[in-house]
């Protein structure tokens, strides 16, 4: 009979006296030892049996940064699979990293509450031209000036190469050597807590990464019961799962407890398969939130879905996963289709105003109904569920990357579409996030972009976005990007620029006006009354006219109320009937870019226009 022992997190972890304990789970070994490279040394050591197929040891006097491998009955060796550190990439030796070490500053910091969530999405190594860590942190007084109050990292968890998106991770408890490595990290989310940012990361625990996954040499980490669009699945429920999914935990765990990590966005949930009593999300809701409540913070678990599916954010009483939040694409996609004419792919669901009016009331647009783009039935209803559990967005990485060349919103519309959708962003009752750049316009392109050293994985890669974009027809003299090649990846530095007096500075005025403005008027703070319906203007041509405006309420019959022109010509004040006052805020604001004057009456409303009214008392 098995012995089951107490359980410890793996890897090599420094104990109160100094002293290291390695741990790892090598269930298809018979024996596993600890090599450590101490200078130009190598000492080797057997580790104990633990039972369940768990090895330990332990050494004193061991240098941070010590190198080591794991040689397992092969006799081949490993880096460890929850390494703290890879400073020389996937393939390269695990080396000591120990977190305690951090001088921490944010004693008082207590984090954002989820009504006052306003996310800010960024890629580490393309938001700035270094590529680091470091260089985020001179950039948050700008981030805190703009209104956001989070910052949310893609992946860091080490990938092979030095360039990728970062959802080819292999090792989901060491952070990426070129972004600068794990203390880099904890000085940035120091850093970010100085200033009153919040930082969430996104994790991903759907699969491993195709290049320097070793994971399968020591253990059924994976599983082929099931597939994921990227390869074998994370094995949450078939047979020795149980310490894949405390190796799970424990890295949820490990970002809050050893990062100051405020949140964790995780990716794809929809690909996370597991038919157990008590699905793996929930228990990493569990564990995450008990830390929090340990360490006095707030801590918020997203999850991203593509199902429509309000059962990630019920309560576990009522058969739910108890998460704080979770991912809405149906208002992107109805923004972007109604405002860029767009119809392929899942665009074929949305276009049409209603749309874009159910998204603002009812979160989910596809809650239960018949899909096109699915062929089925799509989605539950969110109904009353608080607002504050729903994040929108009009552009992310995955809808600006996963297009063909990586064009942003801002180079599909016309800078009034632009102002448009930064208004119907900003104005809904979710959670709005922002992706980096968006605030001012960025033009430049966010393709998708890797540096693998395996030829194999390379080609296979190649060929992947070939076949994925073959009905788009490419014209010959803008062919697909290679994402091996390093100006596809260059090509995606921020310009980081408004100049005064420029379209970008006015649009980035507008971001931080509007999100001032989420953060100060009662009725936006309001998330449990808002009301869209649209408004027909008549058309000579057409008695019964179109759809052409909508009109939101937020805050109720004496909160504020909202009109946007969804068409690109002006509509007459007159043809509408629409009792307003006061004027608050019009995205055709000449300080925004617009072609509106200031103090300048509104007998009509403009193509694009989004005009915000007092309805009833002062904002």
């Amino acid at each position: 009979m098995q012995q089951t022992c107490p359980h410890l997190p793996q890897g090599a972890l420094r104990q109160p006296d100094e002293s290291v304990v390695w741990r790892v789970w090598a269930p298809l070994s018979r024996t596993v030892s600890l090599v450590a490279f101490p200078g130009d040394v190598r000492r080797e050591t057997a580790m104990d049996p633990e039972g369940d197929g768990y090895f330990t040891c332990r050494h004193s006097k061991v240098a941070e940064g010590l190198r080591y491998t794991l040689k397992l009955v092969d006799g081949r060796q490993y880096p460890d699979p929850a390494s703290r550190w890879q400073p020389d990439g996937v393939h390269g030796p695990s080396a000591v990293f120990s977190p305690a070490y951090c001088r921490w500053s944010d004693a008082s910091w207590r984090g954002v509450a989820r009504d006052e969530l306003a996310i800010y999405e960024l890629h580490v190594g393309t938001f700035t031209p270094e590529g680091t860590f470091a260089a985020i942190t001179a950039r948050l007084p700008q981030l805190l000036s703009l209104g956001v109050t989070a910052v949310e990292l893609m992946p860091v968890a080490q990938f092979a190469g030095e360039r990728n998106w970062g959802y080819d991770g292999v090792y989901p408890y060491a952070v990426q050597n070129s972004y600068g490595g794990p203390r880099a990290l904890q000085r940035l989310i120091n850093a970010a807590h100085e200033v009153g940012l919040a930082v969430i990361l996104d994790v991903v625990y759907n699969h491993f990464g195709p290049e320097g996954n070793y994971s399968g040499n020591y253990g059924p980490y994976c599983t082929d019961r099931y597939r994921t669009p990227w390869g074998m699945a994370v094995n949450y429920d078939g047979p020795e799962s149980d310490a894949v999914r405390q190796f799970v935990i424990d890295n949820a765990l490990m970002w809050v407890r050893d990062f100051h990590a405020d949140g964790l966005r995780i990716d794809a949930v929809q690909a996370i398969y597991d038919l157990g009593p008590r699905h793996i999300l929930a228990e990493i809701q569990a564990a995450v939130q008990a830390e929090a409540e340990r360490s006095g913070r707030l801590v918020h678990v997203i999850a991203e879905s593509n199902q429509n599916d309000v059962r990630l954010i019920r309560p576990p009483a009522r058969g739910g996963f108890g998460l704080d939040g979770v991912w809405s694409d149906d208002f992107h996609h109805s923004v972007h289709a109604l405002l860029s004419g767009e119809r392929r792919g899942y665009y074929v669901d949305f276009g049409e105003p209603a749309h874009l009016a159910k998204a603002l009331n009812d979160v989910f647009v596809y809650d239960g109904c018949y899909s096109r783009f699915h062929r089925r039935r799509h989605g539950t209803r969110a109904g009353a569920a608080d607002r504050s559990r729903f994040v929108v967005c009009v552009q992310n990485h995955d809808q600006v990357g996963n297009r063909a060349r990586g064009d942003r919103l801002t180079t599909l519309l016309s800078p009034g579409g632009r102002r448009l959708a930064c208004g119907l962003l900003l104005l809904s009752p979710c959670v709005p996030l922002l992706f980096m750049g968006e605030e001012y316009g960025e033009t430049r392109p966010f393709p998708f972009f890797c540096s693998f050293d395996d030829p194999v994985v390379v080609e296979a890669v190649r060929r992947g976005r070939r076949e994925e974009f073959v009905a788009a027809a490419l014209p010959p003299d803008r062919p697909l990007p290679d994402p091996q090649d390093p100006e596809c990846f260059l090509a995606a530095t921020l310009e980081w620029a408004w100049p005064e007096d420029s379209p970008q500075a006015g649009l980035r005025r507008l971001y931080q006006d509007l999100l001032a403005a989420r953060r100060r008027w009662p009725s936006l703070r309001d998330r449990r009354r808002t009301a869209a319906r649209l408004l027909r203007a008549p058309d000579p041509a057409n008695r019964g006219g179109e759809p052409a405006l909508l009109l939101l309420q937020r805050g109720g019959d004496d909160g504020l109320r909202a009109v946007a022109n969804l068409t690109q010509q002006s509509v007459p004040r007159a043809s509408v009937k629409l009792a307003a006052g006061e004027i608050l805020l019009s995205t055709e604001d000449a300080r925004y870019g617009g072609s509106r004057p200031q103090d300048c009456g509104w007998e009509e409303i403009l193509a694009h226009e989004l005009l915000v009214f007092e309805a009833g008392g002062r904002q």
